[in-house]
């Protein structure tokens, strides 16, 4: 959950379509439908593994659907409850905006610095009942009610109570303390769900969030298992920048610059960072620490029981171990995994009819659940744009071109 500060900056212009209309508020709910124009890691070479479905996002399980809100406003020194804003909230609907129907799901925790809300009822139950969410951390409330709301005004919600699901990480580019996010822009995230392509990287609940001591945010990818989708949506905000690995390649000691720095030298330096030069880079990691969080939402449309989905999401941590990430102490990971089969399983009329994989055939669900977590954080960093936010904190985008010099020399580089 504790983080460096997080450079927020403005969602790159291909992919906001209609959304910078709205800049006078500077607020944007991004449709999941809109083009990426942005490269992803296949895009770039690098020798990612499986087979991916036709999107290569969490939306290639049928009914998944996405919507962000993403705010960023202002510039300069904190002023708490005016700015500058770097921050959002992310919404995924397990079978859509319009069927509220419950779906098997499990939870797990690698490390528990951070906040789920509705997991005690999702470990009792073994079902995810509405969307999940994902915003920063001092927002998790408004949220959470935003959730209840909208369920009541789309007709969800007659009389009975519900537990949303809603989970965090600590966006330091945003003035947190502000508590910019209200119950409009989470209720404009669930509304602007959709199918389709998902937008990566500054947006959402990932707008100011930090990775590997790059950029970091959301990012997306999936995996074909026998016919089925495994697909992986992460808000990326963990590790250090010298234990990045991508495909086995140590990257972040390779890539030691561009550096965090402090983008005016009026500012007095903090975490060992050093102010920008002309070119606004940094040198140097500074705190090289893992710091942060990671939400990692799995979904499938593999029939899989709760206890079945606690063995899945449980490998999640794999894919983050891969690329570098220790679950740090100060690091919020918390992952929830469920199965979009298995329809009307939480029926109380009558008895509900139940199919399921046997554990034998996991084996490639395992496999495919950490190939996709992998991808997605590469995605989420590739994604980013270099944002400076609060107190004039600088975070650089993880440079495509370097990444690619490097992975050539390791011999890592598909043509």
């Amino acid at each position: 959950m504790n983080d460096l500060p997080t450079p927020a900056l403005p969602v790159e212009r291909s992919r906001l379509i209609f959304a910078l209309s709205l800049a006078v508020v500077l607020s944007t709910t991004l449709v999941t439908t809109s083009a990426t124009a942005q490269q992803r890691a296949r895009d770039l070479g690098l020798p990612m593994e499986g087979e991916t479905g036709p999107l290569n996002a969490i939306t290639d399980v049928a009914g998944v659907e996405v919507g962000f809100t993403t705010l960023i406003e202002g510039e300069g020194k904190v002023v708490v409850g005016e700015g500058p804003i770097r921050t959002g909230v992310t919404a995924i609907f397990p079978r859509g905006r319009e069927n509220t129907d419950p779906v098997f799901g499990a939870w797990f925790s690698l490390n528990g610095n951070g906040e789920m809300t509705g997991t005690a009822w999702v470990e009792e139950s073994g079902f995810v009942e509405g969307p999940v969410m994902i915003t920063n951390t001092h927002s998790v409330g408004v949220v959470r009610d935003a959730v209840i709301s909208w369920m009541v005004r789309e007709g969800h919600l007659d009389g009975d109570f519900m537990m949303p699901v809603v989970a965090e990480t600590y966006d330091s580019l945003n003035d947190i303390n502000g508590q910019h996010v209200t119950t409009e822009h989470a209720m404009s995230a669930m509304d602007g769900a959709r199918a389709g392509a998902v937008a990566e990287g500054n947006v959402g609940g990932g707008t100011g969030m930090i990775c590997h001591g790059f950029k970091g945010g959301t990012g997306t990818a999936s995996q074909q298992v026998r016919g089925h989708y495994v697909g992986v949506l992460v808000q990326c905000n963990y590790g250090s920048r010298s234990a990045l690995r991508i495909a086995g390649v140590p990257v972040g000691r390779e890539l030691s610059e561009p550096a965090m720095c402090w983008d005016n030298p009026d500012v007095e330096p903090r975490w060992g960072l050093g102010h920008c030069d002309a070119d606004a880079e940094g040198s140097g990691n500074g705190a090289d620490e893992d710091r942060g969080s990671i939400i990692i939402v799995v979904a499938t449309d593999i029939p899989l029981m709760p206890h079945q989905l606690k063995r899945v999401v449980k490998r999640a941590a794999l894919g983050v171990g891969k690329m570098g990430g220790i679950g740090g102490n100060s690091s919020g990971d918390i992952f929830i995994a469920f199965s979009t089969a298995n329809t009307d399983a939480a029926q109380s009329g009558a008895m509900p009819e139940l199919t399921m994989w046997p554990n034998e055939w996991l084996n490639p669900v395992f496999q495919g659940t950490i190939w996709a977590v992998e991808e997605a954080i590469i995605n989420a960093m590739l994604g980013a744009e270099s944002m400076t936010g609060a107190d004039y904190l600088r975070v650089p985008a993880l440079p495509h071109d370097r990444l690619q010099q490097v992975m050539k020399r390791y011999g890592r580089l598909d043509n």
